[in-house]
């Protein structure tokens, strides 16, 4: 009877978390779906996703949110903690016949209140630009699927360009568009510029400019997901060889590659100040990499299926005070340290910046991040400065993570990592102004390198583009609790291929993979069940958490202290 009843307890669904900060509180009221909220039915679908973008309507209430459920894509206002959701008044509605979204992104730059440039990626390969303000649609990429036949798996607008784009494809290709080119009646012929190890670009061979301007081959089987560093420079692909690659977006060179324990790479993210890269996938694990050093810092046990969204919390890194003499890195050590580049942080850069130039004291630095997964549990982690910074003598008051024979640097180390002392708990930051991709000012010229693009690609890899604006889990880690609709079997066909040319075997306890027990293992602050279908979504905003399921259910956790009650 007992085990019965912890049985019960497990399959609970929780409606609240409390972590150092304080409560997150889901608000059953401003949980978002198709508006006759009939559960979706999953099987074989995509993965619901979610964008948001803010279009300064002087309203106050300028946020709006975009989701696809199956074959539906909905455009609303987002009213968050402060407002109950209107589903019966969607701005934009639309019914896909054939085909069906699988990820979206809006272009920060231009929206305002009259107009907003969405990108949305379709099952079948096309991507389409839309507006779903004036309910127009622009122009549909890759029509005919003469450049790629295959599901499109992440779509982004390159940071700082009003109109160039980045498309990801299952077939483990990526292309640069250009919104203001069409894509030519014929296939393309492509023309090699660079090459690698598990990388090709090639250029667009034609007469005449025409989409798409450049095309990436990226390792073996599908190319899962891809993200922008914070400063746009360089990008992150996770595949379904299991590899993580770091490019040099500009240069088109490979920066550093990482292996998974096991299986494919499914989600990366950066933090926001752009020196630690989170991944997650089939290995059901979540890994840090460190970008400085190019190695693995950690890793993260907690998900018992495979991890589909990871993504830092800019809004809860905290930041301690500390005596000088304890301080043991250079000045130029600190203020890289604290050197945030990204508006998602804003606050928290011009705080940290104000310390530095009015007081020498130093702070330390915690970074947070969450993960979801197939399993239906979300969980939070701290990355804290006994993982971050080894050599230091561990804080008195630590999180809740576990240092495997953290005493000795992982391999792989080049001893370049920055000290810093421990940190107690501090309060957390003031909260950011702006949702997490609204726009960024760029320095430069904008139009001088439009032009330069459109002129001739053969010259882009000259371009600055930013002068635009053996040992396995315990037994509880189990396969089979799986709820993916991509099978086992499927993924091993995608990586017969690898197999052949990368063997983990060799791979497993080197530098791109190090063994469990060669690297701090963390144990998540909270691992909680808050769904009853896979978790696809994750995004941290102000004043909120927001998270998203199969079943097509958006569901908002107001942070601590930020909970509105709603009138009937």
């Amino acid at each position: 009877m007992a085990a019965e009843g912890g049985g019960k307890e497990m399959n609970e669904i929780k409606t609240q978390f409390t972590t150092r900060e304080g409560l997150y509180k889901l608000l059953s009221h401003s949980e978002y779906s198709r508006p006759n909220r009939v559960p979706f039915n999953s099987q074989g679908s995509n993965p619901v996703k979610v964008s948001f973008v803010n279009v300064n309507d002087q309203s106050g209430n300028g946020d709006r949110i975009c989701f696809n459920v199956g074959r539906e894509l909905y455009f609303y206002i987002y009213k968050g903690v402060r407002k109950a959701a209107d589903l019966s008044k969607p701005i934009d509605k639309r019914i896909y016949k054939g085909t069906q979204p699988t990820c979206h992104d809006f272009n920060h730059l231009t929206a305002t209140a009259e107009s907003v440039s969405l990108l949305v990626g379709f099952s079948a390969g096309q991507v389409q630009l839309i507006d779903p303000i004036k309910k127009e649609t622009s122009k549909l990429f890759n029509e005919e699927r003469l450049i790629d036949k295959s599901r499109v798996t992440c779509v982004k607008w390159v940071p700082g360009s009003e109109s160039l784009f980045l498309v990801a494809h299952s077939s483990g290709n990526m292309y640069l568009y250009n919104v203001e080119h069409t894509c030519g009646t014929t296939a393309p012929h492509y023309q090699l510029l660079k090459q690698g190890e598990s990388f090709a670009v090639h250029t667009c061979k034609s007469k005449s400019t025409r989409n798409p301007l450049l095309k990436w081959t990226v390792g073996e089987g599908a190319l899962n997901e891809f993200a922008f560093s914070p400063d746009g420079k360089f990008l992150a692909c996770v595949s379904q060889d299991g590899f993580l690659r770091v490019f040099n977006f500009d240069s088109v060179e490979l920066h550093g590659t990482m292996k998974s324990y096991f299986g494919g790479l499914l989600c990366v993210c950066w933090s926001p100040d752009g020196k630690y890269i989170v991944t997650g996938g089939e290995d059901d694990l979540v890994t840090v990499w460190s970008f400085v050093d190019c190695r693995v810092i950690a890793r993260g046990q907690g998900h018992k299926s495979w991890v589909s969204v990871v993504a830092f919390d800019p809004n809860t890194t905290s930041v301690e005070e500390t005596d000088p003499m304890e301080f043991s890195g250079s000045d130029e050590d600190f203020q890289e340290l604290i050197n945030f580049g990204r508006d998602r942080a804003n606050s928290t850069q011009s705080r940290l910046s104000k310390r530095n130039s009015t007081d020498s004291r130093p702070v330390s630095v915690t970074y947070r991040f969450g993960s979801v997964g197939q399993d239906t549990q979300l969980c939070l982690w701290d990355l804290t400065e006994d993982i971050l910074f080894p050599h230091q003598p561990l804080s008195r008051t630590r999180t809740h993570t576990n240092v495997m024979n953290a005493t000795s640097p992982p391999a792989g180390t080049n001893g370049n990592s920055i000290t810093t002392p421990g940190n107690a708990i501090p309060p957390p930051l003031p909260r950011s102004n702006s949702l997490p991709h609204s726009a960024v000012s760029n320095t430069g010229s904008k139009s001088s390198v439009d032009s330069a693009v459109a002129s001739g690609v053969s010259k882009f890899a000259t371009l600055s583009i930013h002068d635009r604006k053996d040992r396995h889990h315990d037994k509880d880690h189990k396969r089979n609790h799986s709820m993916g609709h991509i099978s086992s079997k499927s993924s091993d066909k995608l990586n017969l291929v690898t197999k052949n040319k990368t063997d983990p075997a060799k791979t497993l306890g080197t530098a791109l993979c190090p063994r469990m027990e060669d690297v701090p293992l963390l144990e998540p602050l909270i691992c909680k069940k808050i769904a009853h279908e896979r978790l696809t979504v994750l995004i941290f905003l102000e004043d909120c958490i927001v998270t998203a399921c199969q079943e097509g259910f958006i569901c908002t956790w107001a942070r601590p202290g930020k909970v509105v009650s709603f009138n009937p």
